[in-house]
């Protein structure tokens, strides 16, 4: 047993969690929805992130949601920080050590697609990872060889497509395009990922998924729509107006979310 998944244990007991969730940036608030919350700082798990980004938590939030034990990473380490794609390996075999099943993923991204406004949703249907970072570089074993035909859980999008429509949010799938950051693209690169067919574009998620996958569980990733991408929009781009542009899709990911859960 690691000594993080002692440490969470020790603090809030052996029951298995169902489903950890990240927040991606200036969705922590989406924390506040668990019942009989408990908090550990990152500082306490060996290898959990630094999460050195502001708009991103620093606490594992372990409680209930729609009835099921679930823990919530408020915040992530990204490539950009110290250009480590296995920054997050640590605590995502910290929650598989504890029992999760099922890796919900979130982030606040840019659109490339006029389909997507500020405001929006979008699940993830597919990622390109144009950033070419792997978090499994270095692994020695064959497991590193992983699969990732319908790495975005088909069943889960689906169920979160007929959940979206029952709350009457509209939720567009789309694909996702991981750029290392952490300047934000140029106009030119906007253009290329356009025509590599990408729907949005953003500096987290894909090596997070790659890992969930090579440890056995089942993903679902959505981003909130905070800009359109360089060249396609009048508005200035930057990490501050990502921030508040993402309470809008928090609001709808408050509510999508919590029924998804109900639905595992």
């Amino acid at each position: 047993m690691s000594k993080p998944v002692k440490t969470i244990r020790k603090i809030a007991g052996s029951e298995p969690i169902v489903a950890a969730l990240v927040l991606g940036s200036g969705l922590s608030a989406i924390g506040d929805l668990l019942e009989d919350r408990i908090a550990i700082p990152y500082a306490e798990l060996n290898g959990f992130p630094g999460a050195g980004v502001s708009g991103h938590g620093r606490d594992l939030l372990i409680g209930t949601m729609a009835g099921k034990r679930i823990a919530i990473l408020t915040g992530r380490e990204h490539y950009y920080e110290h250009g480590n794609a296995a920054a997050m390996r640590p605590a995502l075999e910290t929650l598989a050590e504890l029992g999760t099943q099922t890796l919900l993923l979130t982030n606040s991204a840019g659109s490339v697609d006029e389909r997507f406004r500020p405001g929006d949703l979008m699940l993830i249907a597919d990622h390109i990872n144009y950033a070419g970072m792997n978090p499994l570089i270095g692994e020695a074993t064959d497991r590193r060889f992983v699969n990732m035909v319908d790495c975005y859980a088909p069943e889960l999008r689906d169920k979160s497509k007929q959940v979206a429509e029952r709350l009457d949010i509209g939720l567009g799938e789309g694909v996702y395009l991981w750029y290392s950051g952490p300047s934000f693209e140029t106009v030119a690169e906007i253009q290329m990922a356009i025509r590599l067919g990408a729907n949005a574009v953003g500096m987290s998620t894909a090596p997070e998924v790659i890992l969930g996958r090579f440890l056995g569980m089942k993903v679902w990733a959505c981003s909130s729509i905070t800009n359109m991408g360089a060249g396609l929009s009048a508005e200035n781009i930057s990490h501050e107006h990502t921030k508040a542009m993402a309470v809008a899709g928090a609001e709808k990911l408050s509510k999508l979310i919590p029924a998804l859960v109900e639905e595992l």
